[in-house]
Parts: structure tokens; sequence; C-alpha cells
């Protein structure tokens, strides 16, 4: 009985390693043909590995502890979270961002905290949108056109732009209040934490081309020697987008047919998403067609709407209803389902608003 109910929670926690896995055997054998990776697509998943490492470096040091903790001081907490959100999410991922804010957000003694934790789930999706290394499916898009940052960034900025705005207009709405003292004890940040910043901006400079991909190597070196404890990384989450990039590669010999329509690969691949989540969908689509910026947006809006529309998502919403002082997780869901299809719908209709003129 306890070995099902591991099974079960591990079928659970990694089901997208199990999905992408499955998908690359049946694919495999159904072309009869195993996926050969390109040096690119290499190079995508060397760029992921060090960015978790350095990641996780600044996340032990206590640096995004210190950084969270200091949003709690003070008024207008909503405004302060969304915003915090919003643009730690264009540096480190939405992912690590909500692992960051959403335990803090839990842990303040306000009100409408499902709420917040909504938003906060909203605007990760919307400012990692804006850069390339924000989340995964934007830095495979990059990689994967030859894209400049300014061809990248102009593309998707008013997709960021309208989010933040009705993002920071909700905050004012959400009324919500501590009642709880800040701590007196605070952890102090490590000194790795300079170290840790500027190998991650070391980082960044790859993805941007600015620095060779292999400078990513100095990372490794860096946690191997002296802080192997940032090692310890989603492997599970690297592995499946190596299923993935394969199965992408034999649903490209089973779909030779390419999408014509800038409109057509837009809304496939928001839609896409909400069933097998935006960065599979990334993967998927842009191994048949050119029109990139489609790609770019559909995959973004896609990210909003269902659980699965974004891995962001699935962690905003784990973190919640797992929480000790969490206990309406139907009404959560319910919620959160309603205002991520709102923001799905807000979506839809910009881009093509933006198509028309």
């Amino acid at each position: 009985m306890k070995f099902q109910s591991e099974l079960l929670k591990f079928f659970l926690k990694e089901w997208l390693l199990i999905a992408s896995a499955v998908g690359f055997a049946l694919t495999s054998i159904y072309t009869q043909h195993l996926p050969v990776y390109s040096l690119q697509e290499m190079q995508i998943l060397f760029i992921l590995f060090v960015l978790f490492i350095s990641v996780k470096g600044l996340e032990h040091s206590g640096f995004f502890l210190k950084l969270s903790q200091s949003i709690e001081k003070g008024k207008f907490i909503p405004l302060k979270l969304i915003i915090a959100t919003f643009f730690l999410s264009m540096i480190i991922t939405n992912d690590i961002t909500l692992i960051v804010i959403v335990p803090l957000t839990l842990s303040l003694s306000v009100n409408r905290r499902d709420i917040l934790v909504i938003l906060e789930a909203l605007a990760a999706n919307a400012g990692s949108a804006l850069t390339p290394f924000g989340n995964p499916q934007n830095l495979f898009i990059y990689w994967f056109y030859n894209l400049s940052p300014t061809q990248f960034v102009s593309s998707i900025i008013p997709f960021s732009f309208v989010f933040l705005c009705l993002l920071v207009i909700s905050s004012f709405i959400v009324k919500s209040k501590s009642n709880s003292h800040y701590p007196s004890k605070l952890r102090k940040v490590e000194n790795s934490a300079y170290i840790y910043g500027l190998l991650l901006i070391i980082v960044l400079l790859t993805v941007l081309r600015i620095l060779p991909v292999l400078a990513g190597l100095l990372v490794i070196f860096y946690a191997l020697l002296f802080d192997r404890k940032s090692m310890r990384v989603d492997y599970a989450l690297l592995l499946s987008f190596f299923f993935f990039f394969g199965l992408a590669e034999n649903m490209k010999l089973i779909l030779v047919t390419e999408i014509s329509h800038s409109e057509h690969v837009f809304i496939f691949s928001a839609l896409a998403s909400q069933i097998m989540s935006n960065v599979p969908t990334a993967l998927l689509f842009a191994k048949f067609t050119a029109r990139w910026k489609a790609l770019l947006w559909g995959t973004n809006v896609g990210g909003f709407g269902s659980l699965l529309g974004s891995l962001a998502n699935l962690i905003a919403y784990k973190l919640y209803i797992t929480h000790e002082n969490t206990n309406n997780s139907t009404s959560f869901t319910l919620k959160f389902l309603t205002i991520g299809y709102l923001a799905f719908s807000i979506g839809i209709g910009l881009y093509f608003i933006l198509e028309k003129m």
C-alpha cells in the first residue's frame, strides 16, 4: 500500500517527465525514427542547466528570502507582491519567482490570499514573457529562430505592458491588510550571493550571445568546487525538455504540412498549451512553422487559463492547496480557472486587435 502511494505521488509530481518520455517512445516507434539532436538544442539544455544552478545558489544564499521579506513591510502589500513577481520573473524565470513569492504570501496574516496568489501567477507569466530568459519557451524560441533582443522584446512588449497595467489596477481593488509583525531576526545574506549574482549575469550574457555558451561552465565549476547543494536542480524538468525535443522532431515528420497563417499558429498554440503546457507546445510548433511572433504570443497567452497552461500555474496552485493555513481548495480552483480564463480571453483579443492595426 505504501509503495502504491509513493508511486502515485511520483506520477502526480513528475507527470510532465512521464508524458514526454511516453510521447518520445510512441512517436519513435510510429515513425521508426530516432531523433537527431542539433547543437542548438543541446546548447539550450546546457543554458537551462547552468541557469537553474545559479538561481538555486542565490536561493540558498538567502538573497531571495531577504528580498521577499522586505516586501512585507509597510503598505500596499498586494501592489508590492505583484510588482515584485512581475519584474523578478523577467530575470529569474516565472517558476522560481513563484517558489519565492507564494510561500511569503501564504505566511502573511492578510485576507484575500487566494486572490493574491492567483494574481501573482498571472504576473509571473506576464512578466516572464518580456525577456528571452523569463521562461523556458521564450529561451527556446529566442535561440531556435536566432532572434535579436530588440526583435524579441519589441514583439511581445504590448502583451506584458497591458497585463502589467491590468494587474496594478487589480492590486488596488484587492483590499488586503497585514496584521502581522515583521520577524525580528532576519536571515543574513551569505557572501556567496555576490558570486552567484555574477554567475547569473554571465549566464544571461550567454543567452544574449554576448558571451560564448561555454562561459556557463564557470557556474558548474564553482558549484562543484564550493557549493554542491546548488547542483540539486530539477533534473526531471531538464530530462523532460530532452524528450520533448525528440518528440517535436518526430511530430515534425508526422505533421508534414506547415501551418500557413499566423492567426492559425497563434490560436492553435494557445489552445494546445491548455492541454500540454506552453513549453512542449513551443518545442512542437517551432518544428513546422517559421512564424515565431505568432508562436511567441500563442505560448505566452496559453500560459493563462488552465492549470496545465504553464508550469508556473501548477507551482502556484500546488503551493497554495498544500499549505497548512489553507482549506478552500475547491473554491480556489474555481477562482483560479475563472480569473485565468478571463486573462486568456483578454490575451487572445489583444493579439487580434494588434494584428488588425
